[in-house]
Formats: C-alpha cells, sequence, structure tokens
C-alpha cells in the first residue's frame, strides 16, 4: 500500500470518527473507542474503496449500522 493511500485512509477515519462524535454529542475519543470497540473502524478501513465515495453523513449512518449489528446501541 503506498503511504498516499495510507494518509488518506487515516484522514478519513478520522473525519468519520469527528462527524459521528458530532452527530451523538460524543467527544471525539469517546466516539474513537464506541468504534474500535463495535467494529465500525475495522469497516471504514476495510471498506474504504466504497464508502469514501459517500457523504460522510451516509458513511456515519453505515458505521452506526454496522456497531449496532455488533452490540453497539448508540442510535
Amino acid at each position: 500500500m503506498e503511504k498516499k493511500e495510507i494518509v488518506n485512509k487515516i484522514e478519513y477515519v478520522i473525519c468519520c470518527v469527528g462527524a459521528f462524535a458530532s452527530k451523538y454529542s460524543l467527544s471525539n475519543s469517546q466516539a474513537y473507542a464506541y468504534l474500535r470497540r463495535f467494529s465500525g473502524i475495522d469497516f471504514l478501513i476495510d471498506c474504504y474503496s466504497a464508502e469514501h465515495t459517500l457523504s460522510i453523513d451516509e458513511a456515519v449512518e453505515d458505521i452506526q449500522a454496522i456497531c449496532f449489528k455488533k452490540g453497539g446501541r448508540i442510535a
């Protein structure tokens, strides 16, 4: 994987974590911990090629749904 691709993924994940935190009134660290625990971060990384073509709001909806399926209860 090229350095540029890694940087793009990192920036995208940071952006999504921030948007998730804002939407659900969490701190960035709380949002990150929740998304890490319930596989939201893994989903963003694994599905980056498709997810980054969507709006950030759509990505936040997707990671919320993934986390809910994995036992997270933020809705």
